[in-house]
This record gives C-alpha cells, structure tokens and sequence, in this order.
C-alpha cells in the first residue's frame, strides 16, 4: 500500500494510522465533536433560559433576575463555539463568484490563499483577546456575582479553536505548493504593510481607502470569509495607520456580538429547521397550492405567498428557500415551467420577503442602529407586500398563456379540508407578531414561544417530529448563527473605525449636500446598498453602514422605519442579484439547478423588485402607516 497520502472527502489528507498527519486529523477530529456538542448544549439552553424568563415573568409574576445576564454570558461563547463550527466545514460567508471562474488549477490556490488570511487575523488577535479576557476578571457582573472573564475567556477560546482547526487544515492539504505560496503572499503582503507603518499615518483619510476599500475588496474578491477580510482591514489600520491599541479590535467585536436582541438570531434559525422538520410548511404551502394551483401561473404565486408566509416564521432565507422549493419545484416541473425561471423567481422572493418579521436582518439593524425593533416589525410587511405584488403582475405576464387543461380544480372540500392541517402552521406567524407588538415578550424571547409552540404542533397535531435530527440541527444553527454573528462582530470593529477616522461626518457632510432633499438621498441609498448587498451580502452591508447612514437620514428628514425598509429591500436584491449575489447561488444550490439557467429570466424579475422599491421609496405610508 502505498504510503502518499491521499484526498479525503473533507478535503483532509488521510494519512496511515499511527503517523503524526493521522494523528493530528484524529486531535482535530476530536476537537471538533466536542465543540460541536458544546455548541448544540449552548443553543438549548438558551431556549430553556429565555423561554423559563418568559414563564416567571409573564405566568408566575416573578422574574429571575440573572436569566438575561446568564443569557448574555452563554451568547458569547456560542458566537465563538459556532464560529469554530462554521470555520471547520468551511461556511463562514464569502464571495466565490471569481473564484469559481478561475478553473480547476487556480481553485485550491485561491482556497489556501483565504485559509492563510483567516489564520493571519486569528494569529494577530489570539494575544489582544487573551489580555481582554484578562482585563475583564477584576470586572464582577451584577446578578450572578461572577467574574466577567467567564463570559470573555470565549474569545481567545474561540480564536484559539479556530486557529488549531486551521493549522491543521493547512498542514494535511494535498495541494502543498498552494500552501506555500498562499502563506508567502499573505506573509510578504503583511511584511510590505509593516515595512510601510512609518509612513502610513502622514497619508491621513487616505488609509482608509488604503485598508477598507483596496485591502477589504482584494480579500472579499479572493474569497477570503468577509468577517476575516473586515477583521484584518481594521487590525491592520488600528496597528499601523494609529496610535490606539490593538486590543480596541477584540473590544469592538466583543461589543458588536454582546447585544442580547441579536440572540434571536440562533433561536429563529432553529425556529426555521423545526418548521420544516414537523411538516408545518409542507401545511402551509399544500393550502396554497389548494387555492391557486389550478390557474394560470398559480404555483408560481404559491411560491412567491409561501415565502411571504415562511419567512414570518423562520427569519432566515436559506431555511426559507429549503422549506418551500421543494415542496413546489417538481409539481411546476411537471407543469412545463423552465427550471431557470423557477431559480429566477426562487431568488426573487427571497429579496422581497427581506423585510417579513422576524427577519434577522431586522433584528439587525434594531440591534445595531438603535431603531425599535417592534415598529421594524410592524413596518415591514406592506413593503414586502408591494414588492409580491409586482412579481406577480409579472409572472401573471409571463404564464398568461399556459396551458392548464390538465389540471383539476380542487373541491371546495378539498380546500377546506388542507386549511384545517395548515391552521395551526398559518396561526404561528401571527401568534410571533402579536407577542412582539403586544408586548408579551420581546424579540429575543418571542422566538423561543415559537419554538415551543412549533414542538407541540409537531408532537401533538402533524406526529411528525423524528428526535434524531434535533442534534444536527442544533449543531446547524450554532455554525449559521456563529457566521453570521462573527461578521457582526467584525464589521461593529470596521464601522468603529471609519466613525474614529472622522469618515462618518465627512459622509454625512456630501450626503447633507446632495441636491433634492430626502428623495434623491433615498435613491442614492438604494443604489448604495444594492451594490453593497451584491458584494458584501446583507448582514455586514447593514452592520458597517447602518450605523453611519441612519443619523443621515434623520437629519435630511426620513423616517427611521421608512429608511430601514429602502435600505433592507435594496440590500436584499443586490444579495440575490447575480452574477456576484450569494443569495442567487444559494437558492441554486437549494434547488440543484445550474446557475447558469437563471440568469437570463431573473432580470424581469430583478426589474419587478426595483419597480416596488421605488413605490416603497415614494409612498412613505407602506412603511410607517401602521406605527
């Protein structure tokens, strides 16, 4: 037997027993389940934790003190534990549209060359987040009564973890020379930085080009995960363009991942697994398709109401798009619609149900802007309304002539019959809005009423609830929360930076100036943010530069709501918008159609959500008519 190690289907070199590649692929191996299940523990008890708060405070009358700070302290270590679990499958958010097109030769060059920038940033904050855990055992938090290192210790942990993955990625490659030249690149680049940090702080505003325009788009173009291109961009500006200390970066994502409301991130991404998991969208969707599946185009408007529906539940556009496309995509099939029209259309609806409550990027911008996150969820489903109905009027256009004559019209018995199964899914949506506006509960906790609410449906009504997949889908939501959470936390540090560098009232200053008031600053935005949501996704979009543009708005005289609605849908077609959206691609990998096929119908569609965009953008009363 030959002694060369070979691929691995992980992308692993496998390597004969008792050798030390083996037996480091072993110590990863083993790492990575314990941080697994310590992710999945985590995410469990932060149900059990705010849904128990929930109960004392609302049903007993006798709040426990400590359940929001024991909450906060075991939010941070998912962050981390769930970054670790991305980092090691390799799905922390990137841009892949160049790299993909750069062949088969270049591909594990331009795959090491991002491993190596990730583990550049992890290897220059790993000392900065030890010392901020440090610092923060003198700090004793006020119900628990425990040092706060407890809670911070997670960041050099994580770090550390994710650093020890990395290495270990790196070392067992079987594209050696990939390896070599990736690390000689990213060691020659930071070199040449280094070199030039003399010289660095005469340049003034021009660094911020330098870093966060020049440096941030060579990393996202490469492939680098956008939280790592963000992270080094502004450890390297802090560093070499400052005199403040490093360890503001790790302060700032501390910061940046510490709101509490952003823990209903994970809890509406398992909100989302479990919908799909206990039958309830199959529900909801077979109601649809009961009342609009024997007309022209009928599938298609199910699609684009059942995502309006599911995305009320789960929050999350992947959870969306898996739970319905493939309940729909056979039957339409049969039917004779076009495989890219359906990705097309699949894409669409994902940008237009951007603003549909409990929306994580809602909860987002709450979280990062200030802005009450009970009137976003009030003010986001006309917006989302509009732009559905200027898909239909298309797909109306497109299916005006299809030939229906072998499709029956279901009974009136047969439609009643599929609302009675959907009415407890239906009721679900409605039941997460009510607690949220009514008060009950706030937007971290309203999620965790619906995961309960979700398990006694599937238990008790749909009998469909097969225990075995609770475990990986907890594992699943601690690797997409901690994604997304590290950007957060990433580009809280990036916007910190550019608000220090005096960036922000320079911004403010030519925005203020622009001639024609709020309506020409609203297009500018919009045309902003779809740029931004194609090339950084939304969430970072969002972070970095809600927290710059909302004062704008304020003082040219829009609404927050109405601003917050303009910027979301905006970001969210530049997100499924190709060729660079990763929206699109994701709704092609749910779908398993080329991406290829849908580029040429989704520019109708592209066309439709920019034209409800700009009713949103004239009518202010879509989105603060009800506040």
């Amino acid at each position: 037997m030959s002694a060369v190690p070979h691929e691995h289907a992980t992308g692993y070199a496998v390597s004969p027993a008792g050798s030390p590649s083996s037996l480091l692929t072993v110590a990863d191996r083993l790492v990575g389940n314990l941080v697994e299940a310590a992710a999945a523990l985590l995410v469990a008890a932060e149900i059990v934790v705010l849904f128990a708060g929930v109960l004392s405070r609302y049903v007993f009358h006798s709040p426990i003190v400590w359940s929001d700070e024991l909450a906060s302290i075991l939010f941070l270590w998912l962050a981390m534990l769930g970054s670790v679990v991305a980092f090691r499958k390799a799905e922390h958010m990137r841009m892949t549209a160049l790299v993909a097109k750069s062949g088969a030769r270049l591909q594990p060059f331009f795959e090491m060359l991002a491993l190596a920038a990730s583990l550049a940033f992890l290897m220059l904050t790993i000392g900065p987040a030890l010392s901020f855990a440090e610092d923060e055992i003198a700090i004793t938090t006020p119900a628990l009564e425990i040092s706060n290192a407890w809670r911070a210790a997670a960041l050099p942990i994580g770090i550390g973890l994710m650093l020890f993955s990395g290495l270990i990625r790196a070392l067992q490659s079987p594209h050696r020379i990939a390896v070599a030249l990736a690390v000689v690149i990213v060691a020659a680049v930071g070199l040449g930085f280094w070199a030039a940090g003399g010289m660095l702080p005469k340049l003034g505003h021009y660094n911020l080009l330098l870093f966060f325009v020049g440096l941030v788009g060579a990393l996202v173009f490469s492939g680098v995960p956008i939280a790592f291109a963000f992270g080094l961009a502004t450890f390297g500006y802090i560093a070499l363009a400052t005199k403040l200390p490093v360890m503001v970066v790790i302060g700032r994502m501390d910061e940046g991942m510490s709101h509490l409301i952003l823990l209903a991130v994970p809890l509406f991404v398992f909100l989302g697994l479990l919908i799909e998991m206990t039958g309830m969208a199959r529900a909801m969707v077979g109601f649809l398709a009961s009342l609009l599946g024997h007309v022209r185009g009928g599938l298609s408007y199910v699609l684009v109401g059942a995502m309006y529906l599911v995305s009320g539940i789960s929050g999350s556009k992947a959870a969306d798009m898996a739970a319905v496309a493939p309940v729909l995509f056979p039957e339409m099939k049969a039917r004779g619609a076009k495989e890219g029209d359906l990705v097309a259309l699949l894409s669409a609806t994902g940008a237009q149900t951007e603003t549909i409550p409990p929306s994580i990027v809602l909860i987002t911008i709450g979280s990062v802007t200030g802005v009450s996150i009970s009137a976003l969820f009030t003010g986001g489903l006309l917006p989302g309304l509009v732009l559905g109905l200027t898909l239909c009027s298309l797909v109306w256009w497109r299916y005006r002539d299809e030939d229906l004559s072998g499709v029956a019209r279901p009974s009136s018995k047969t439609i009643v019959k599929a609302l009675v199964i959907a009415f407890p899914a239906l009721l679900l949506p409605f039941v997460i809005r009510a607690a949220v506006v009514e008060g009950v509960a706030t937007a971290t906790e309203v999620s965790t009423i619906g995961i309960v609410y979700a398990v006694l449906a599937g238990v008790l009504i749909y009998r469909q609830f097969p225990l075995k997949r609770l475990y990986p889908m907890l594992v699943a939501t601690a690797g997409l929360s901690g994604a997304i959470l590290l950007i957060i936390g990433a580009a809280t540090g990036m916007a910190w930076a550019l608000t220090q560098s005096g960036f922000s009232a320079t911004l403010a200053a030519a925005l203020k100036g622009l001639p024609g008031g709020a309506p020409v600053f609203l297009i500018v935005s919009a045309v902003a943010f779809i740029i931004l949501g194609s090339v950084l996704e939304g969430i970072p979009a969002i972070v970095l530069f809600g927290p710059l543009m909302f004062p704008i708005a304020r003082q040219v005289g829009v609404h927050e709501v109405h601003y917050a609605m303009v910027v979301i849908l905006a970001m969210g077609i530049g997100l499924f918008a190709p060729p660079f959206g990763v929206g699109y691609y994701a709704a092609c990998a749910i779908s398993r159609i080329h991406p290829d096929a849908g580029i040429k119908p989704i520019g109708g569609y592209i066309v439709a959500l920019i034209v409800g965009l700009a009713v949103v953008i004239a009518i202010p009363w879509i989105s603060i008519g009800f506040l």
